[in-house]
């Protein structure tokens, strides 16, 4: 994948003193990192010195030896890489604690700490940021908390602890350099407040924090190494000096950005230091590329995930449900992975607020198309639950509009199909008014994305419970719920159990047509579907980008089935707005929503090719 930037924290050894055994160290980790591909490298606050140096820091052969020993490292930094490092910088007859950014045989810029830390000898030695007389040093390097460096479409900022200050401009990275002792829960509360950092401002972020080298005496520093986006931590050490790395692409944090309208900025005007930089090619594991990127990655954040849906999408209707005085909760009950998740929706309701089961009234409406399996599943599951389940067939009803409308019902055409799911609807609809009830929607986000729904059919309810959902999500939430129920020691849970995998374990169908009909081979894999809306939707990902991301995370899969699958998507995600212009209220419960309302607004005669 193209386009993005390998950034990496370093912990090299510290010897406390000595700025040449530093830089030798730094440079080692420099090699490392450069040998895996990383181009932007931050080490820990005073790295060059050591951060416990105390008195130190006042003597004249220190300093001196920090600046050979910078120039040193200026002269042996690999070409193309930039370097942010920690040490103490004269300027005016006061010392300030800054970060020096390197490239290329030059010194880019200086960044003194503008809050310092409760140390008496660091409040003793060093002066705060706001003490700086100049804005640059005698050779003319820029120093100051206003730099923001852009290097191509990189654009990053550099601040000290867990929360720089308010950085001018707008940054796709924040890079933290520190040099803070360990205690009980420091680590926990770090790696929260540097995650929470990455979400707020919605930059990447690459902390650095000083090494186990430093001191035995009165403060322990482990050498954090932290990498955040997205409120995510993507990699992560301690206790052990080297590298740690991630990829990111900086207009993949503009687009989320402006989604979202999060930024770092102040007010104060940002002094533009530029430089060249090459972007790298993205490894997926680095930059949290994920096949299935809205499944969590292990299986308890996945039961977890599942469960706060639950509890979302329950709360949601129950609020819905009384707001309009509804004394019944009605759904179509097809025995496919949408309506059961509505259903067991709607039957934890009744649970959590002490309703009858029977307060869910579940209608099963067989029709040309439909199989034993389903049927049987739809109506095993409503026993099961203790639900009031009723069957109505509509072949009569269809028959009877076929023969109004003139057509033929030997023509498995879309009026062949659309009838049907209208005419569910229809029944559903007057059954809710007829029991004073709501009519539950069971469309899921994938669904509505790709617009694969009959209008004024399966597309209306009165709540869509499901609408923020996406297919490749829905057989986990069963499997979470399976896992709940099993765990009970009942004839009913074990039935539940073995009818919910069933469901699972179902291929997806309409089954608006007699014999063998699956909707994947129709309109593509929902896991490339998923896939591309999320990166779509979060990221602004274009056509070619996409089919990058296919070929990178989905390899398995044939290139003819990819592309296919893609054309279907950057066709429907677009054209199907007008379904979505008019669609019943839901919960935006997950990452992505496309309602009308907030979630993903569309005039429905746009006409974007990605």
């Amino acid at each position: 994948m193209t386009g993005f930037i390998r950034v990496a924290t370093l912990t090299p050894s510290v010897v406390l003193g000595n700025p040449f055994a530093n830089a030798e160290n730094l440079l080692a980790c420099v090699d490392q990192a450069h040998e895996h591909g990383a181009s932007l490298l931050l080490a820990p606050e005073l790295s060059l010195t050591g951060a416990t140096c105390g008195d130190l820091f006042l003597t004249q052969s220190l300093l001196e030896q920090t600046t050979a020993a910078l120039a040193s490292l200026l002269e042996d930094l690999p070409a193309g890489i930039t370097l942010v490092c920690g040490a103490p910088v004269q300027v005016d007859g006061r010392l300030f604690d800054c970060a020096v950014v390197l490239q290329n045989g030059r010194i880019l810029g200086y960044v003194p700490r503008a809050n310092l830390p409760r140390s008496a000898t660091r409040l003793r030695c060093f002066s705060p940021a706001h003490a700086l007389s100049s804005t640059t040093l005698p050779d003319g390097t820029p120093i100051g908390t206003d730099l923001l460096f852009a290097f191509g479409q990189l654009r990053f900022a550099v601040g000290f602890g867990t929360t720089p200050s308010p950085t001018a401009g707008a940054p796709h990275l924040l890079l933290c350099l520190d040099a803070t002792p360990e205690g009980v829960g420091q680590t926990a509360l770090r790696r929260q407040t540097l995650s929470t950092l990455s979400h707020t401002t919605g930059c990447a972020v690459a902390y650095a924090s000083a090494g186990a080298g430093e001191s035995s005496t009165d403060g322990i520093y482990s050498g954090h190494r932290l990498l955040a986006w997205e409120g995510k931590t993507r990699a992560e050490a301690l206790w052990e000096d080297g590298i740690s790395l991630m990829d990111f692409s900086p207009a993949w944090v503009e687009a989320h950005q402006l989604r979202t309208s999060k930024s770092t900025t102040s007010k104060q005007t940002p002094r533009l230091i530029t430089a060249d930089f090459s972007p790298t090619e993205s490894d997926a594991a680095l930059a949290g590329l994920r096949a299935n990127p809205f499944i969590p990655a292990t299986p308890d954040a996945i039961q977890a995930r599942c469960e706060e849906l639950l509890t979302l999408q329950t709360e949601a209707l129950y609020r819905r449900m009384t707001q309009i005085r509804a004394k019944r909760l009605v759904l179509g009950l097809s025995g496919g992975l949408d309506s059961t998740l509505a259903l067991i929706v709607c039957a934890e309701l009744c649970r959590r607020h002490n309703l009858p089961a029977d307060t869910v009234l579940a209608v099963t409406m067989p029709g040309f198309g439909t199989t034993d399996r389903t049927y049987n599943n739809a109506c095993t599951l409503a026993k099961t639950l203790g639900v009031e389940l009723r069957e109505i067939s509509i072949v009569p009803c269809v028959t009877q509009h076929f023969t109004d409308i003139g057509h033929d019902p030997k023509c498995h055409d879309v009026t062949y199909e659309n009838a049907q799911a209208r005419a569910r609807t229809w029944l559903l609809m007057d059954i809710a008014n007829k029991e004073g009830g709501l009519l539950v929607g069971t469309g899921d986000l994938s669904e509505i994305a790709l617009g694969w729904s009959t209008y004024n059919g399966d597309h209306m309810s009165m709540y869509a419970v499901n609408c923020s959902i996406p297919k490749t999500l829905i057989s986990h939430c069963l499997e979470t719920a399976t896992h709940t129920l099993a765990a009970q020691d009942s004839p009913a849970a074990a039935t539940l159990k073995q009818v919910l995998k069933d469901i699972c374990d179902t291929p997806i169908s309409p089954e608006l047509v007699p014999g063998v009909q699956q909707t994947e081979s129709i309109v593509g894999s929902y896991e490339l579907h998923d896939c591309f809306l999320w990166y779509f939707l979060r990221y602004g990902c274009d056509r070619a980008q996409l089919a990058e991301l296919a070929a990178l995370l989905h390899s398995a899969t044939p290139e003819t089935e990819r592309t296919r699958t893609l054309d279907i998507f950057c066709r429907r995600v677009i054209a199907q707005q007008f379904k979505r212009s008019c669609s019943p209220d839901g919960p935006a419960v997950g990452g992505i929503a496309l309602s009308p309302r907030g979630g993903w607004m569309l005039p429905s005669d746009a006409n974007l090719k990605l």
